[in-house]
């Protein structure tokens, strides 16, 4: 099977187990904004940012290594089992030490709203080690089928909980909490995971090689989370929790690019870790690049084009109509930030983890500095334009950075094309009417089929093949 090939198959299943919760998420959204109040969303939102925060101080990334180190011997059980007995041996007791000592710090003064939250910390931990696992040993349908069961979980007990049962905020932190446990039961008598824990192969030699490689992601994710969180937190802390919930709001449409990055990345880095010795590796990163970028530019130019359709059918509560002028912000951010992830995946096959760590270090002071300083003056359009700048510096920096491993072409043309006519499109979609709304949509479908007019060709060409054979 050729790279191409390859890549497509792995997203097309990977995609799967990332559409699908994705769908589930935004139509959970209308349950929560219209059965919760603005504060209730504002702190339900703060526990999904906290997740982001937890989850990687508690493990130190370790599952990434789970991974990396897996992704080639998808055979070999032993190895997995090698891996897989050393990472749970290190997660679970680090795990429960920091949910004792979070406990106490929690946004709620509920007690049962502290026990679930970190009955979810915990199982959304433990599930994530083995979905990595899963992933490292090839098994990406398994993958995205944990996930597409903890997505249903989810909005089957937010209906349930939440609009059927009246029980508002702590009902949605239940739904979140049960939703990776039947994930995790999936996964562990799927993949035999009984057969893969052994206490008998537990080493520290093993754990600290791990963890030589995975520590360096911690700061990785601690600042992607200071890009894409820590505006809620200043937000809240300046303006207060119906504030946050306005811009978490702000955050949902925008956040639908992240859906095929999510997806392209998990794909990708298996592809360019596997291939990253191949002697024409610069050829193949340089192609993927312009691909990617032509592909993110299509598909955003879409997603504005349907976020006046969208916004009144996910957002449904009221005094959230403020959101929709940020949007236009948050969609040009989503755009660099897909495209620093891109650079984050060769990173990655490089095993150059202590590059990924210090270019989002760096984006994270940027983004926490704009926020700082602007709050006051500017208000929600501090935490927008501080998620741009801060991307744009992610952008720009890996893509000079990389350059030390890899030597990728950039055509310069294609660059400000396509960011000219994203511009254009933010722009026409934020005056509100409905002749703009049409224009936009016109302009995004002609683009996003001249753009990946390649990747429509060859997708057609394979429909036309089967049916004829």
């Amino acid at each position: 099977m050729s790279r191409e090939s390859k890549l497509v198959k792995n997203t097309f299943i990977l995609a799967i187990g990332t559409f699908l919760p994705k769908l589930a998420a935004f139509l959970t959204t209308p349950i929560l904004t219209g059965y919760l109040t603005k504060e209730q969303y504002g702190t339900y939102d703060l526990v999904g940012v906290l997740v982001g925060l937890v989850l990687p101080i508690a493990t130190l990334q370790i599952h990434t290594a789970g991974f990396r180190f897996l992704v080639g011997h998808k055979d070999d059980r032993d190895l997995a089992k090698l891996y897989l007995s050393n990472i749970l041996a290190f997660v679970i007791p680090v795990c429960l030490a920091t949910l004792f000592v979070t406990y106490f710090f929690l946004p709620s003064d509920d007690p049962m709203i502290r026990l679930w939250i970190c009955i979810y910390l915990f199982f959304d931990t433990i599930v994530s080690e083995f979905r990595q696992i899963t992933r490292g040993m090839s098994r990406n349908l398994d993958y995205s089928i944990s996930a597409i069961i903890s997505a249903c979980v989810k909005l089957i007990l937010a209906v349930v909980l939440v609009q059927l049962m009246k029980q508002e905020l702590l009902g949605a932190i239940v739904a979140v909490a049960l939703s990776p446990v039947l994930s995790l039961l999936f996964l562990f008598f799927k993949i035999r995971a009984y057969e893969l824990i052994s206490p008998k192969v537990v080493e520290w030699k093993v754990i600290k090689e791990m963890l030589a490689y995975a520590w360096p992601m911690v700061p990785n994710n601690m600042s992607s989370w200071v890009i894409r969180m820590s505006d809620r937190f200043v937000v809240t802390g300046f303006k207060g929790l119906a504030a946050n919930a306005v811009y978490a709001a702000a955050c949902k449409i925008p956040s639908l690019l992240t859906l095929a990055q999510t997806t392209f990345s998990m794909a990708w880095q298996e592809n360019a870790s596997i291939f990253s010795k191949d002697k024409d590796v610069d050829k193949y990163y340089s192609k993927m690049f312009g691909a990617m970028m032509n592909f993110y530019a299509g598909s955003l130019g879409l997603i504005i084009a349907a976020t006046p359709v969208l916004f009144p059918l996910l957002i449904r509560g009221k005094g959230y109509e403020d959101a929709y002028d940020q949007m236009p912000i948050l969609f040009m951010a989503m755009f660099f930030h897909c495209m620093a992830a891109f650079f984050g995946g060769i990173y990655i096959a490089f095993k150059a983890t202590t590059s990924v760590g210090i270019t989002t270090l760096v984006a994270a002071a940027v983004n926490l500095t704009v926020d700082l300083v602007l709050i006051k003056s500017i208000g929600l359009y501090a935490a927008s334009g501080s998620t741009l700048v801060s991307y744009i510096f992610l952008f720009v920096y890996r893509m000079i950075d990389v350059r030390k491993l890899v030597k990728i072409k950039y055509d310069p043309v294609q660059v400000a094309i396509i960011i000219g006519l994203l511009l254009i499109e933010s722009a026409l979609f934020f005056f509100k009417t409905l002749t703009f709304n049409l224009i936009n949509f016109a302009i995004a479908l002609v683009a996003a089929v001249v753009l990946n007019r390649q990747i429509i060709k060859a997708m057609l060409r394979k429909v036309f093949k089967r049916r004829k054979g």
